[in-house]
């Protein structure tokens, strides 16, 4: 591989990193050191520097950027650590050519975490990918396979599945604690100021923007697409849906024991209070249905707010006997007076998770294995693919299309907050989403074409998630 010309290895990328997968390295002990590189050290990534110089007997041998300007941080942090500084890869392909490295963490923006994680398992990587794991519901299954079809262990970032205290919690629910759950309800109250309005320019120095737009269509620069506000762009983030939400998403999915994609959704919402650039919504209310079993309801409010039953950001399960809550770090079961039953803490090391899952190299043991990271991701999709595919209604005039008495305020509740953030419902039009069924077992929409085109992109090449990984 390390022979290959630059124009023959992306010609024929997916092919040659194929070829260097290698077979896991066996750890004798517990206490070989293991070698992991970072992708993507900004925000997030920093982060995961920091939690794996936390561990023993692991040494971050690498770091990956496509931004050489804002290294440094993570550099010295890894050389006080560690004694020596890391290497540094400005190209993703370079840095999995080192045979030496057991696993990569990738905290890159969405667009592109599903086409570096496949190269990672194509070159005999584990990985540890964020969430959401994709960019959409399609290239989220190629990384399922690959990670099958070359035996490695993938993580996907929602760490609320090591959580002690959410483990607790999701056991007493499944034991019925409350009774039958009624509705399951997501909460993603983080209100997001304006991104205002930004000129493209040129390229600054020491950016490869070729590189970060990798899967994306050619676009000239613009700081705001490229720094954290990409979320807000189709073409690179799924809005706080796929943002935070899909952390909330999957403690429902979780709790409910849901491994399968809905059979209906539906989403309402818009981008309001302000006008910017952003193209996704920054309020939504988005439901999924099956044929039998309880409703789950997102809510997305990007405008200020107060929180709803002392959630705000979290997740709320309406139960026959009660409600059980989970905010950020803990977990609270209230009987139907509203008096605590129990609380739920207790945090718990996502990546030391992962590290003990490569060290066995089994990938069962992780506590969020890289389909569950699908799965969630994808009703991710499903609800924003709902939203693309709708249309404008004055905002007034749309009823509440829940039926189920626990969740039937939901959409007047959306209207309240929209009044008492000086967006008036009489004057206003709102997005009402297509109404969309689901064919579970084949990842597609039933009938409707439209809505399968969203389901996957166009690549730019050679930037191609393969069909064959």
């Amino acid at each position: 591989m390390r022979n290959l010309s630059r124009r023959q290895f992306l010609a024929s990328s997916s092919t040659a990193l194929a070829a260097a997968a290698v077979a896991p390295r066996a750890f004798a002990s517990p206490n070989d050191t293991l070698r992991v590189a970072v992708t993507g050290v900004r925000g997030r990534g920093l982060e995961h520097v920091k939690a794996l110089l936390a561990l023993k007997n692991v040494e971050i041998a690498a770091i990956c950027d496509v931004n050489s300007n804002i290294v440094d941080k993570a550099m010295k942090a890894i050389e006080e650590k560690q004694g020596k500084k890391p290497a540094f890869h400005q190209d993703y392909r370079k840095l999995i050519e080192d045979k030496s490295i057991d696993a990569v963490t990738i905290a890159t923006s969405n667009h592109t975490h599903a086409l570096l994680a496949i190269w990672g398992l194509q070159a005999g990587k584990h990985v540890y990918v964020e969430k959401p794991v994709s960019h959409n519901l399609w290239e989220g299954r190629k990384i399922v396979e690959a990670a099958r079809k070359y035996g490695k262990v993938c993580q996907t970032g929602t760490q609320s599945r090591s959580y002690k205290g959410f483990q607790e919690a999701v056991k007493f629910l499944q034991e019925g604690k409350l009774g039958k759950v009624k509705v399951a309800r997501a909460l993603c109250y983080n209100p997001r100021p304006s991104i205002g309005h930004t000129d493209d320019e040129a390229v600054p120095a020491g950016i490869d923007y070729n590189l970060w737009l990798g899967p994306a269509p050619e676009r000239p620069f613009n700081k705001t697409r490229f720094f954290y506000n990409w979320h807000w762009f189709w073409d690179y983030g799924n809005g706080d849906l796929g943002n935070q939400g899909v952390h909330q998403i999957d403690i429902l999915r979780w709790a409910l024991g849901r491994k399968d994609l809905p059979k209906k959704v539906l989403a309402v919402g818009g981008r309001f209070g302000y006008q910017d650039d952003g193209e996704t919504p920054n309020s939504l209310v988005v439901a999924w249905e099956w044929a039998e079993g309880p409703q789950m309801i997102f809510e997305l409010r990007g405008l200020e707010t107060q929180p709803y039953k002392d959630v705000k950001v979290g997740c709320i399960f309406h139960c026959e006997n009660g409600l059980l809550t989970f905010n950020r770090a803990e977990a609270t079961a209230f009987d139907k007076g509203g008096e605590v039953i129990q609380k739920f803490t207790g945090q718990g090391d996502h990546f030391q998770n992962f590290l003990d899952a490569v060290r066995a190299n089994k990938p069962d043991g992780l506590t969020a294995d890289i389909e569950q990271g699908h799965i969630s991701a994808a009703y991710c999709h499903l609800g924003n693919i709902s939203y693309r595919l709708g249309g404008l209604y004055a905002m007034y005039k749309v009823r509440p299309w829940i039926e189920n008495e626990d969740a039937a305020d939901t959409f007047d509740r959306y209207k309240d907050h929209m009044t008492a953030n000086d967006v008036q419902p009489e004057q206003t039009q709102v997005t009402v989403g297509k109404a969309l069924t689901v064919d579970a077992k084949a990842e597609r929409f039933v009938n409707d074409p439209d809505a399968d085109a969203l389901l996957k992109r166009e690549y730019r090449k050679p930037f191609v998630v393969p069909d064959t990984v």
